[in-house]
């Protein structure tokens, strides 16, 4: 069984698979910096007993991380639990991309996964959608070449930025909105933070496009806030929950150690 770990800013994926990248289970936890190898280590082992398996049955795990500090104790807590080093998305591994950024090392592994699982799925061009912390956009273009993109703040940033800078306004939690035109404070900003996220993924897209001269482009979106803004769209765009774990499913398979 493999187990795939994506740590981002503000939560922590844990998937477990069996072989054929059947999916056991998906799980999510906060993510905290200051956790120490053993508080990690407590929290792997409370998701395989609340999922019913074991972490005996685990022969490798694959670690894609955004938050540098929490990397040597969540590499530590995997060895230690595992009894062997987790395979790490980074610099040196092998991708099958081509990487048109003057510093490659800048690309999040994240992306990077997401690029890889995308082009899994379908012919580039491939415009990618991770909508977590922030919200990033990725290019993928023939020849399985990720041209670069472009990075936003998250949904969640916005709605805290807004609810933090005016005084007046209250802390919402994002949800569907119950029509376009507000007609209470909470709905107002509600409205005004999927309809406008899903305006400027639409521009956005648009502007995209319009660099392949007509080709067919691709639209996939991932991540805890997609579908949410996802159907506010009006470009098409398909909705993947599992993109950036299938992206990690195949990093491993084209890395992986000799049996």
């Amino acid at each position: 069984m493999l187990l795939a770990i994506d740590v981002g800013n503000s939560t922590t994926s844990v998937g477990l698979f069996r072989a054929r990248r059947e999916l056991c289970f998906l799980a999510a936890l906060h993510t905290d910096s200051r956790k120490t190898a053993d508080q990690i280590s407590v929290d792997l082992m409370n998701l395989f007993t609340l999922y019913g398996y074991s972490h005996t049955d685990v022969t490798g795990a694959i670690l894609c991380s955004v938050v540098p500090p929490l990397n040597f104790m969540m590499e530590k807590a995997l060895t230690r639990l595992l009894g062997h080093a987790p395979m790490v998305v980074g610099p040196g591994i092998r991708t099958g991309l081509n990487i048109r950024l003057p510093v490659q090392n800048q690309m999040g592994a994240d992306i990077v996964a997401d690029a890889v699982a995308a082009l899994e799925r379908f012919q580039p061009p491939i415009i990618t959608i991770d909508m977590g912390t922030a919200t990033t956009i990725g290019v993928i273009t023939a020849g399985r070449t990720y041209e670069g993109g472009l990075l936003l703040p998250g949904v969640g940033v916005s709605l805290e930025a807004l609810s933090h800078s005016a005084a007046q306004l209250p802390d919402i939690s994002i949800q569907h909105p119950k029509s376009l035109i507000g007609r209470s404070t909470e709905d107002c900003m509600r409205s005004g933070i999927v309809y406008g996220t899903a305006c400027t993924l639409d521009g956005l897209i648009d502007r995209i496009r319009e660099e392949f001269n007509g080709q067919t482009v691709t639209v996939v979106a991932t991540g805890g806030n997609a579908p949410v803004i996802v159907r506010y769209c009006r470009n098409p765009i398909v909705y993947d929950k599992y993109l950036l774990m299938d992206g990690l499913w195949t990093l491993y398979q084209k890395n992986r150690p000799p049996e």
